[in-house]
């Protein structure tokens, strides 16, 4: 009797161990059924709807991607808006910078209306218009030049794959205090709710699009929703959501980014430590033109702006050493 008690003591003691360890290492063995079942078909599924590369991208093709990436780099983050019978504009404008050994993330958003040289157009406008007159390439470069930084790479999303993105992934949180209601007469009419616990696709669309109040709170809750749609994601129950996610915004969603680096990044931050989001708004100040209204980008934030950039970028900053935005805070 005290030989069968002890085995079971030690079957119950290895089963604690085994379920311990499978919890230690659950993202690992999330991560390893992933590449078993899913792998393969996401990858296809980039290559078919998503993967889009520049012009300059045919003439100097990027490297092969690694499974591990150290090096920071860049991405231009594109929000685009296609209605009927108008051309498609960024409504949203971030560079971005990942640093995937740390995992951490810097947005630096371009209000649309900011006025500046639109590369390859010959003449100054709303930085937004750059890609209505040259898509995801003349977007790219304008950029480029207004913060003086070269990009690696631009990931763009039609605003209603965004709105089917949230959905996929059962919504997102929100901080919404008070009703946001969108009343102006030429403004398409919606309210969102305050105090949801959750969001749904249509009103975090409508979150993002929001611009009644100011160009900078707009761009304020776009990073505050990549924020929370970023926790979300990788949250590693909504791995298998993966195939479902990719189907629903379709080509709604394209990039440079090789199909292979985009899956192996995803799992790197995955299996690391939590991802942090650092924000930085390039503030502007009201200018008309010919009865048109523009912001002038305030000199001393686009010059800190591209020092931001130029810090995260360095592959020898450590994170004690990452440059650090004050809190820019919302007039909502």
């Amino acid at each position: 009797m005290r030989k069968r008690t002890k085995n079971y003591t030690i079957i119950a003691i290895v089963l604690v161990l085994i379920l311990a360890g499978a919890y230690t290492f659950r993202k690992s063995l999330v991560v390893l059924a992933f590449d078993m079942f899913l792998s393969d078909q996401v990858e296809k599924t980039l290559e078919e709807k998503s993967y889009k590369p520049l012009e300059e991208d045919l003439v100097t093709p990027k490297a092969e991607p690694i499974a591990m990436q150290i090096k920071p780099f860049s991405v231009l983050l594109l929000g685009t808006d296609q209605r009927e019978d108008e051309p498609a504009r960024s409504d949203t404008m971030i560079y971005a910078v990942i640093r995937p050994k740390e995992s951490k993330v810097l947005l630096v958003s371009i209000p649309r209306d900011t006025y500046t040289e639109i590369v390859g157009k010959g003449k100054k406008d709303k930085i937004n218009h750059a890609f209505a007159f040259g898509g995801q390439q003349m977007a790219n470069d304008t950029m480029e030049a207004l913060l003086d930084h070269e990009l690696d790479y631009y990931a763009a999303i039609n605003f209603e794959g965004l709105r089917d993105a949230v959905d996929a992934i059962g919504g997102v949180e929100l901080p919404i205090q008070k009703d946001i209601v969108n009343k102006g007469a030429d403004h398409e009419k919606f309210t969102i709710k305050a105090n949801q616990s959750i969001y749904s696709g249509t009103d975090a669309l409508n979150y993002v699009r929001y611009r009644e109040d100011s160009d900078f709170n707009r761009t304020k809750r776009q990073q505050v929703f990549l924020d929370q749609m970023a926790k979300k994601m990788m949250n590693f129950n909504q791995i298998t959501n993966i195939p479902q996610l990719l189907d629903v915004m379709g080509t709604n969603l394209q990039s440079n980014m090789q199909p292979k680096f985009m899956i192996d990044l995803a799992k790197q931050l995955l299996t690391g430590s939590e991802v942090q989001i650092t924000s930085y708004t390039v503030m502007g100040a009201n200018m008309r033109l010919n009865g048109v209204s523009y912001e002038e980008a305030n000199e001393e934030d686009l010059k800190f702006a591209q020092d931001l950039i130029d810090n995260w970028m360095n592959n020898a900053t450590s994170t004690y050493q990452l440059l650090m935005p004050e809190d820019q805070k919302t007039t909502e």
